[in-house]
């Protein structure tokens, strides 16, 4: 088994031209196990295509618990960006719904000059379809009930316990699909 990144983004909305991220969780996977030792996770200063900042809408801190406070003194995504893609190297990358994920950092790294060009992008949710044929949801909490997998680092809709349950999940849905 190769060795990949799994990685989850919290945003202030759906549209990467619109809305930014405000908050990056990810894991390494090494040698088919899940290195915990080495996170990486931070909150981001949401703005939007000008520098100008991004308000949090209520709705959406609803959903992920993330403040503007909480993000006011955080490092913007120019500053971040660089960073992670350093941490994650030219390994694949993993992400639940990866389209959403990927759409929101290459948009991002469009904007800062940054290439964004992972070695190939592996999502979850096409893993659980395929082991799960006859299933119709695939979202994660569906996902992680299948398979008996608990949040718990940040909870759910935080990057890190995010990051953690899919990690889980995608040794899990690899063992299934081999069989």
């Amino acid at each position: 088994m190769q060795d990949a990144v799994v990685f989850d983004l919290e945003t202030t909305g759906l549209s990467p031209e619109k809305d930014g991220i405000v908050e990056i969780g990810a894991l390494r996977i090494r040698d088919g196990r899940v290195v915990a030792e080495d996170p990486y996770q931070t909150l981001v200063r949401p703005e939007n295509v000008w520098g100008e900042p991004l308000i949090i809408p209520w709705r959406t801190e609803r959903i992920h618990g993330i403040s503007n406070d909480m993000v006011a003194g955080a490092p913007t995504i120019a500053q971040v960006l660089p960073e992670f893609l350093e941490w994650a190297g030219d390994v694949p990358l993993i992400a639940h719904n990866i389209g959403f994920d990927s759409g929101f950092m290459r948009a991002s790294a469009r904007r800062c000059g940054l290439p964004w060009s992972p070695r190939a992008e592996i999502c979850t949710v096409q893993l659980s379809r395929q082991a799960f044929p006859q299933e119709r949801k695939h979202n994660l909490d569906s996902l992680a009930g299948r398979l008996g997998l608990t949040f718990s680092a940040g909870g759910r809709h935080r990057s890190l316990g995010d990051v953690e349950v899919t990690a889980a999940a995608y040794l899990r849905l690899l063992e299934l699909l081999k069989n």
